[in-house]
């Protein structure tokens, strides 16, 4: 990882330098711990970063506290495969996606490196519970599915399909199901081509 923070630094440093456009590290390229979360880097969005980006904990840690007329700011980061994960329900309700995302979200006090929102999937008459899991290694899928399907029992929508979405390394798929894969209660994983 220690590759990847220089690297994230140096690409950084160059994207400032040749292009002017101001740069926040993020993941374990922060500067600032309050940086390692993505979504704290990018809070209130553009519109909100204009009007804070000189405030002390607004100011890039690559050019000066001001966008880029064009282009903003970014944010460049190192971390670990990021794992986009979606859980497909049998039902059409979506309250019921909304609360299993509610429960096993970290940010409400779930699952740890787990965010999540539910969302409907009118053209097939069901609901989705869509994550990204951040720390694979700390809450794997099993654990994640093993309680939506869980929760989705209890509230009368039980799981259906389950996908992937993105491109990583082979391991990680054994490493994120913790050795479930082949359990009959876990049913069969799509992957879905990168975008």
């Amino acid at each position: 990882m220690s590759i990847c923070v220089d690297l994230a630094h140096a690409f950084g440093a160059r994207l400032w330098k040749e292009l002017q456009v101001p740069v926040y590290y993020y993941g374990e390229a922060a500067r600032r711990a309050e940086r390692r979360e993505l979504e704290k880097v990018r809070r209130g969005g553009y519109e909100d970063l204009l009007g804070h980006i000189g405030d002390p904990d607004r100011v890039p840690d690559e050019g000066p506290p001001a966008v880029n007329p064009s282009a903003g700011a970014t944010a460049v980061g190192a971390r670990i495969p990021l794992i986009a994960y979606n859980v497909n329900l049998k039902t059409a309700d979506l309250q019921v996606a909304k609360d299993i995302a509610k429960t096993i979200r970290a940010s409400s006090g779930g699952l740890p490196n787990v965010k999540a929102l539910g969302f409907e999937l009118a053209d097939r008459g069901m609901v989705q519970v869509s994550m990204n899991l951040t720390d694979y290694r700390v809450t794997n899928i099993w654990k994640v599915f093993s309680l939506i399907r869980d929760e989705a029992i209890g509230l009368r929508g039980g799981t259906v399909h389950q996908r992937f979405c993105g491109d990583f390394g082979g391991t990680v798929y054994e490493d994120c199901s913790s050795g479930h894969a082949n359990n009959p209660a876990f049913p069969a994983i799509g992957f879905a081509a990168p975008q």
